[in-house]
This record gives C-alpha cells, structure tokens and sequence, in this order.
C-alpha cells in the first residue's frame, strides 16, 4: 500500500513550499551579508547585489525543492536516520549549487556574486537542515501522542493482516492506532458499522485476498454511509513489473497497472531536453549534414541522400525514420540474398553484420562515427522520437518478436541512443540481452538516467565504439 494518501502527499507539497521560502530567505540573508563579509576579510563592503542576481533566485528557489525530493528528502521523514536525512540534503543542495555555479560561469553573468552564492547556498544549507529537525522532532512527538494517531480497523483474515503488518513501513505504523483486526469471513456488514461508529475510525484497509468481491462492496458502502475512507489492497492481483495506481472512467473507478514512468515533471522536461537538445543539435552539426551530403552524392551517386524506412514508434505505432543513406541503392532488396550468404551475427529477429558488403566506403565512415543518425533530429523535432530511448526496429523485425516480454520497449518513445548504444552497439550479439537493457532503462527511467546516458553517447560516438 502506498505512504502517500492525500494528507501525506498535501504534507509534502506544504513542506516543498516551505523549503522554497527558506532558500529564497537564505539568499537574501546572504545578500544581506555580503558587505560586512568582504569587510571582514579587507575587501571593500560594495553594495548587496541581489538585484543582479535574481537569476539565481529565480532558479534556486523552485528547483532545490525537486533535486530534494529526486534525493528521497521527503521520504520515510520519521524512519530515516539524521545521516541519511542530512546525505539527502547535502546532495540536493550540492547539485542546485552545481548547476547555478555552471549557469553563472558559462552564461558569463557578470552580476554573478560569489560570495553572495557561496553564502547562500551554506545557508540554505543550514535553514534547511534546521526544517528537517524541527519536523522529525515535531513528527515524532505528534506519534507519541496517541489523540494524533490515526485510528485504523485492518479487515481480512488474521494471516493477511498479520503478513500485511510485516511489510508496511514502520513509518506509517507509527502514525496509526489499530483499533482492531476485523475478519470479513466471521463477522457481518453490521458488526463493521458499529465498529465504526464505537471506535471513531477514520480508515479501514480491506486485505480482502480471499474475500468475495460482493463482501467487500457492501463493507466499503458502510464505511462510505460513514465518511470513512475506504482502502482495498489488491494482493490477489500480482505484478512484477507494473505498479497499481487509480483513477475514475465514466464514473467508475478502475485500478490501473502501469509498467511505464508515470507522468510527471520529469516527462515535460525529456520533451523541452528532446526539443531544444534536437535544434541546437541540427544547428551545430549544420556544417557536418552539407559534408555527409555532399559525400554521398559523390560516393554513390544517382540515389537518394536521405533514406527512409517503416520503423515501430510509441506502441509499435509505424512512422518513417530518416538517416543518411550508408548502402547502395538496392540495398532492401538484397537483404533476403544476404542474410542467406553471409547469416546474421544477431540471434533473433534483428539483423545484423559486422562487413556488410552493401555499405559503400563512405558510408561506413558515416557509420563508425553515428553521422548517419543526424537527420533523426527531424524525427525528434516532430515528436515521434526522443534523444534517449530504444532503438526503433523495422516493423518487419518488430512483427517477428515471438517474446512478448520483450514487446514492452514499445511502451517507450524510440531515442537516438539508449543503453545499447553506450555498451558497444553492435558488439552485443544477443538479442536477450539487448532488450534486457532496454527492458531495464524503461524500469529506472528518470531525467538524470537520460542525462547519464546521454553523456556517456558523446565518447562512445567519439571514438566510434561498437559502431558498425
């Protein structure tokens, strides 16, 4: 069962909110003591200099809060240890240090004070660290009182609750009372709505594993006659991979399953990376596109430059990928000859050759070196690709996966580079186990795994390695 019902998740958003103010107060505190500091260490005092670094603030101030809670600051806030609590902080405010000090020294921001960000950010530091204590304090004195615990009647079979009380995080148990443990085989509707009304319970968790359906429904109209909240676990639905979460359709509410990221910031800011990272890509390399151009022109004239295939997009949806022709004109055609004179160095339904004799030499120096790939910024530029992803394979490949496991990198917008890319590419010869990487990036997915990858793409292109 999830830590974060409403009242947690509205703590949490209050306690972002505080830790926004204080670091827009540290700031002007530093501010503040800019003058007396420089004085302090024989320095002329100047003037505070806030006013030309509202940049700063304006960065600070709402994204210390997201790189903490990217940290898990916010999580288990009576369960974690004072270290853990403060490693947490201290790489949430090192990083927002880290990114403002870049902005600053390659925007050339000449308003940029440093004695006012050093200050600042120590103080942040210090406010912060001060906010985390007095909550833990305030956390832990409220779950010794008992007229704050939440009073919680568990519904099921002893086994379940018992199993239950196991594995629940001892953060939330130290905010409950449970008032008592109510077998839904045993005892009737009725007996629930006089617990209810006797106990002054505010939540019942149904562990409604082997109950009929029909039970619970009729336990969860008394609690709703009551204004009571209602939780159902669903442990007789087992998943691996996807995680439960809930929402309402036409009225009815439906439990959903996804094994893909949920939407969050972090999606929106892939896209603003996809599409600023695209255009300035297309821009830069804008002298490298007119040599490949020309190259291909005089290397294999009398065909296109551009090539262009089915590829799977998001849910296997086909779009037309474009790269810069590497392979004689005919080069489609041939495949089937090839694939039986020289055979495919790829188990499974990919192809691929390490001298394939249809690549021209220029192609291959395009190859080596992933040029061939640019004109997927357009791709991504239209939405239909992202920087980071899964390699899209030709819908013919696609329709030859027999492994259904391995159809949920469809689940995924196709990228440029992926995992498969900064391992070597082609040197990986397993189809298992390159979708097992692709199967494990969408699992761990988050914008800075992207950042990751994305930097180790830079020597990996480089120096061409596992290209082919």
């Amino acid at each position: 069962m999830s830590e974060r019902g409403s009242r947690q998740h509205f703590s949490v958003q209050l306690l972002q909110l505080i830790d926004a103010v204080l670091v827009w107060l540290a700031f002007v505190v530093a501010a503040a003591l800019r003058g007396p500091l420089r004085e302090l260490i024989g320095l002329d005092g100047g003037g505070e200099g806030l006013e030309q670094m509202t940049w700063s603030v304006f960065l600070a101030v709402p994204l210390t809060p997201l790189f903490l809670e990217k940290f898990g600051h916010y999580d288990r806030l009576l369960s974690k240890s004072k270290g853990q609590s403060l490693n947490g902080l201290l790489r949430g405010v090192t990083l927002m240090a880290f990114v403002i000090g870049s902005v600053a020294v390659f925007g050339k921001f000449e308003g940029a004070r440093r004695l006012i960000l050093a200050t600042g950010f120590i103080l942040a530091f210090l406010f912060l660290s001060l906010r985390m204590q007095a909550t833990a304090k305030y956390l832990r004195r409220r779950a010794q009182d008992e007229g704050f615990l939440e009073r919680v009647v568990l519904a099921g079979d002893r086994e379940e609750t018992e199993s239950f009380l196991r594995e629940v995080d001892s953060e939330v148990l130290s905010t409950w009372m449970v008032v008592e443990h109510y077998d839904l085989q045993e005892k009737s509707v009725e007996d629930l709505d006089s617990l209810l009304r006797e106990e002054a319970v505010q939540r019942v968790v149904f562990l409604a594993g082997h109950a009929q359906f029909e039970r619970v429904a009729q336990a969860v109209e008394a609690c709703e006659t009551q204004g009571v909240e209602a939780w159902i676990g669903a442990s007789f639905l087992r998943t691996q991979v996807a995680r439960p979460s809930f929402d309402v359709v036409g009225g009815k509410p439906m439990l959903v399953f996804r094994s893909t990221p949920d939407l969050s910031w972090q999606l929106f800011a892939k896209k603003l990376v996809d599409w600023v990272g695209a255009f300035l890509i297309l821009c830069l390399t804008f002298p490298l596109l007119v040599v490949a151009m020309v190259g291909i022109r005089l290397a294999s004239p009398g065909a296109p430059v551009i090539f262009r295939q089915k590829r799977g997009g998001l849910y296997g949806k086909p779009f037309r990928i474009y790269k810069f022709r590497t392979m004689i004109p005919d080069a489609e055609a041939q495949l089937s000859d090839i694939k039986e004179s020289h055979g495919n160095e790829l188990d499974g339904p990919a192809f691929k050759l390490q001298s394939d004799p249809r690549v021209f030499p220029f192609g291959a120096f395009l190859r080596k070196y992933s040029i061939d790939e640019l004109p997927q910024m357009i791709n991504v530029l239209r939405g239909q690709m992202s920087l980071v992803g899964p390699r899209p394979l030709p819908v013919h490949e696609i329709a030859a996966i027999e492994n259904s496991s391995h159809r949920r990198r469809l689940s995924m917008k196709p990228g440029i580079t992926c995992l498969w890319q900064i391992s070597g590419r082609s040197d990986i010869t397993s189809f298992d186990e390159w979708m097992k990487l692709d199967l494990d990036y969408i699992d761990r997915w988050s914008i800075w795994e992207d950042a990751r990858i994305l930097l180790k793409t830079v020597p990996a292109v480089l120096f061409g390695k596992g290209a082919r």
